[in-house]
């Protein structure tokens, strides 16, 4: 199999995504912005087991950076699998939210993730599948990830709209919207907290990284060949659009 490109590949969801397309036989070239230590444990743990894997330092927010990496060597032989998954979260209540911070959450989650499939388009394959992880809160919002639901929200419009484009070309692009997933993002919340939100998931539990990176296996894989723009809610039942 061919390279799999998973921006924000180091840790939580995107380090599962990195392992779950690494067993299954591809090239892994996985990007990470603040996280070095992270992203070379994912590393040294596929090299570990025989996996032709590498890590890049890319800032997706910031779009020269993002260009470089279309540069990489690995690149010239074509790119199978593109995940966006790179993102960041503050929390914040909307009604605190400054232009400023509003600006580089969407310069990092969604005009990151545009400048990424940009900068790329030219090696993906003519089959290529894109993978888009989106968020739940981009369709019901947030109170206070206001910037983060935005972004989310923009990113599910573009990859929808991308997919109509890219129907007839043989490449596909889908979107993945978590619910509550056992990341950073809730890595803080209390025993209390974390009962709470339990409490609210139909299913009685937060979801995990390694289930998010099935979906992503089923998406690339040949059993999803009739979709493309599709919003894949994996949720536990906690958010029925």
């Amino acid at each position: 199999m061919g390279l799999a490109v998973i921006t924000g590949g180091g840790r939580g969801i995107g380090a599962a995504i990195s392992r779950r397309l690494a067993i299954e036989g591809h090239r892994i070239l996985l990007t990470y912005n603040n996280d070095s230590q992270a992203a070379e444990s994912v590393i040294a743990d596929l090299r570990a087991d025989g996996v032709d894997c590498v890590a890049a330092k890319v800032d997706c927010g910031d779009t020269d950076e993002v260009f470089i990496l279309a540069d990489h060597p690995w690149m010239k032989d074509g790119v199978d699998i593109l995940v966006l998954n790179h993102g960041m979260y503050e929390r914040r209540p909307a009604k605190d939210l400054s232009l400023t911070e509003l600006e580089r959450t969407m310069d990092v989650n969604f005009k990151g993730a545009v400048a990424v499939y940009t900068a790329l388009s030219p090696h993906l394959n003519e089959d290529a599948r894109i993978i888009a992880i989106g968020s739940q809160l981009g369709i019901r919002g947030s109170p206070h990830g206001a910037d983060y639901a935005a972004s989310k929200a923009a990113l599910h419009a573009w990859a929808r709209s991308l997919a109509i484009n890219l129907a007839n070309t043989g490449q596909r692009i889908n979107v993945i919207a978590p619910g509550a997933i056992d990341t950073d993002i809730i890595g803080n919340d209390t025993a209390t907290k974390r009962k709470e939100r339990e409490s609210e998931i139909p299913m009685g539990r937060v979801g995990n990284p390694e289930e998010i990176a099935s979906v992503v296996s089923f998406l690339t894989g040949d059993d999803s060949s009739y979709m493309t723009g599709a919003i894949l809610h994996v949720n536990g039942g906690l958010f029925l659009p």
